[in-house]
């Protein structure tokens, strides 16, 4: 009797193990094309499981880009961390600054899936995706390395947020290039460092002066 030839079993999965392969793999894509790119058939296919296995762990597209957008902050939340962690002679606030300057810049499909799309926006507050967003603007206000006077250090944490982002974005759409301010990024954004601090320095000053009654 003529044997037969065994046929290739389909990948397989442990239970999670495909949830994390999913995220990664649509991390990859939009690396390469932001939001746009992720499509669950084409992940499906991609690591060799049927079309429905994917909605067995998120209910529709929507859920995984939630999922994959959350773990990019969270991965924005590492280079942070170990930007300020760095032996260095410059401020957190400025080794902060630079990394979100490189990571929007160099992982720019990534960078548009966080902030340049809906997601976030629609994420429910307490949910994955909004704590991860909460821990990346808590390493920025940490960052400043001032003590807590009102809301002070949350306001000019939005602000250079805000500052940063719009960098990222003009350089990215090729609308900033530093020849008109004869400045580079790079230069800009220090400048934007500079000024929060010294403005958040003159803040917490008066409020401390109010608060005194001087």
């Amino acid at each position: 009797m003529r044997s037969q030839l065994a046929r290739k079993p389909e990948k397989t999965y442990h239970h999670g193990d495909l949830r994390d392969a999913l995220i990664k793999a649509a991390l990859r894509e939009a690396e390469r094309g932001g939001a746009e790119a992720i499509s669950i058939k084409a992940l499906a296919k991609q690591l060799g499981v049927s079309q429905p296995a994917p909605y067995r762990h998120f209910a529709d597209r929507d859920a995984l880009l939630a999922a994959v957008t959350a773990e990019a902050f969270r991965q924005l939340s590492a280079t942070f961390r170990a930007a300020m962690a760095k032996p260095s002679e410059q401020s957190k606030l400025s080794r902060l600054a630079q990394a979100m300057l490189d990571f929007g810049l160099r992982r720019n499909g990534i960078y548009r899936l966080m902030f340049a799309s809906r997601t976030v926006s629609c994420a429910a507050k307490g949910s994955e995706l909004h704590e991860a967003t909460r821990e990346t603007f808590a390493l920025v206000i940490e960052a400043l390395e001032v003590p807590a006077v009102g809301y002070l250090r949350e306001r000019q944490a939005l602000k250079i947020w805000a500052a940063l982002h719009g960098v990222v974005m003009l350089a990215e759409q090729g609308l900033f290039t530093g020849e008109a301010a004869h400045a580079t990024r790079e230069d800009l954004v220090q400048d934007f460092v500079s000024e929060t601090k010294a403005a958040l320095a003159v803040a917490i000053k008066d409020a401390r002066r109010k608060k005194n009654g001087a």
